[in-house]
């Protein structure tokens, strides 16, 4: 399948946007492949294309990855071949570049120094600049993805240690990261300036843990310390835990959908219990938007605490109208008598018990082509719904995510192109209301300027090349206010 210049696929109809990738890293237990791996199954929500687990035992970087799910890459035999007192791991969702052996990740190459392996969650915008740069020099990549271009800038920097090779190499890249890189010695986690995507730092025993989200370090028993700030270079060496800020401050622009869709509801992030945010979203909503009905039901399962905030609020009942099927795989094999709506059907049944003659209100976390959620409606009148009022947690996807966040191109995002009430006609439901901006916010309880909000008011906090993307965005809904970067090629 083709690509366009980001490296997605032409012709993904995916109607939701995609988690884009998970960390975990151990540093001195004896068993750090394998509580990894749990850390991994934890986190397997930000990404299920592929994964990976990079350890370090007698001197050497010993690695698996494969493509698919956590369980399925990592049978015990293959495990147990990934020994050693450090490791890193990675789940993976291409948000840059295509599903394939090659780009799953931690990255792990040979150079003048020795081996080094690296796990990366974010998106670079200048990634593209990057690579032909370092192609023009001679450069050779062995994958297509944005992170391996962080492998090529460490390898070549002139700096003594390690870290302050990463660092170099983080020096000259844009848009947003969260790494783990090892050489085998040493663990360097870092996160970028605008912070945009989670880390967190915990501890087991004398061992020290990273993960995406608190999540993953809950499954191994892992305490939690803190969150890696925002511009924070972290080393784990066999002396400790070092802290560097080698960045320029700027005003962190945490991504905002995290707390709508991504992360796990029982993940504690930017400060704030996820779970909590969204049962707040769903009480703004019903704040914003009441009406007379006989139930609330969400779509699961991301959308249920917004659900049990909306009914909790509202005083209308919560039920569950939808039966979720969790043993749903990646590929289903249809009938040849095609079976209407079957894509839906195979992952949501509604109780008909619960449905039939009642006034709902439907809760969704977002709406993004609207294919799928016209689907789910046209289910519900189909099962006897006497009224559907939809209610949406997130304000309306109005432009791509170029920070880690797999979205269609505008064009195909209904609200880019459609106002709410063309909306309402599209999807076939009585009312539709979507969150406001300041309802979303005010359910952080920080202020707005800490997030990035781009996906919902058009202002990207870096710079977005024209190119990028195939220059659908170019610079004209760019505020560079808080840009850090001197410019978006190689700094000279």
């Amino acid at each position: 399948m083709g690509k366009n210049k980001c490296g997605r696929c032409i012709g993904c109809e995916s109607d939701h946007v995609h988690e884009e990738c998970g960390l975990f890293g151990v540093f001195g237990h004896p068993e750090a492949a394998t509580l990894t791996y749990l850390g991994l199954y934890a986190l397997q929500h930000r990404g299920q294309e592929g994964a990976g687990i990079v350890s370090f035992d007698e001197g050497h970087l010993r690695a698996h990855r494969g493509v698919g799910l956590v369980s399925d890459v990592f049978k015990p035999h293959r495990l147990a071949g990934i020994t050693g007192g450090h490791a890193v791991g990675h789940v993976r969702y291409s948000t840059f570049g295509t599903s394939i052996l090659k780009n799953v990740q931690p990255l792990v190459v040979d150079y003048a120094r020795g081996a080094m392996a690296l796990a990366h969650n974010g998106n670079l915008v200048n990634a593209h600049v990057l690579r032909e740069h370092l192609e023009a020099e001679g450069a050779i990549f062995h994958s297509t993805t944005d992170s391996e271009v962080i492998l090529h800038l460490i390898a070549r920097s002139k700096k003594g240690r390690f870290v302050d090779c990463v660092v170099d190499a983080l020096g000259q890249v844009a848009g947003a990261y969260c790494i783990l890189a090892t050489n085998g010695f040493e663990i360097v986690a870092a996160r970028d300036p605008h912070g945009f995507r989670p880390l967190w730092l915990g501890r087991k025993g004398d061992a020290h843990v990273f993960a995406s989200e608190s999540c993953g370090l809950d499954i191994i028993d892992a305490e939690w310390e803190r969150e890696v700030a925002p511009g924070e270079v972290i080393v784990a060496t066999d002396s400790g835990i070092e802290s560097l800020r080698p960045f320029q401050s700027v005003v962190s622009q945490k991504c905002i959908f995290e707390f709508v869709y991504l992360a796990r509801p029982d993940s504690f992030l930017f400060g704030r219990s996820v779970d909590e945010v969204r049962k707040q979203l769903g009480r703004n909503l019903a704040r914003l938007a009441p009406v007379d009905a006989d139930l609330v039901m969400a779509v699961p399962d991301s959308s249920n605490p917004a659900a049990l905030g909306y009914a909790h609020e509202s005083g209308i009942p919560f039920e569950m109208g939808f039966i979720r099927n969790h043993y749903v795989g990646r590929t289903f094999i249809e009938p040849d008598e095609r079976i209407r709506d079957f894509g839906v059907k195979i992952k949501l049944n509604p109780t008909r018990s619960v449905i039939k003659g009642k006034r709902i209100v439907l809760i969704d976390d977002s709406i993004v082509r609207g294919t799928t959620s016209r689907k789910i409606i046209k289910t519900l009148r189909n099962f006897g719904a006497k009224e559907i009022h939809f209610r949406v947690s997130s304000p309306p996807i109005i432009n791509c995510c170029y920070y880690g966040i797999d979205t269609p191109h505008r064009e195909k995002l209904i609200a880019s192109s459609r106002s709410v009430e063309e909306i309402r006609a599209f999807l076939g439901v009585d009312s539709l209301v979507y969150q406001s901006i300041e309802g979303l916010v005010d359910a952080t309880g920080s202020p707005a300027e800490e997030f990035c909000l781009a996906c919902f008011n058009d202002r990207y906090p870096t710079l977005i090349p024209e190119d990028f993307q195939g220059g659908q965005v170019g610079r004209r809904h760019v505020d560079t206010s808080t840009e850090p970067y001197e410019k978006l090629g190689v700094r000279s």
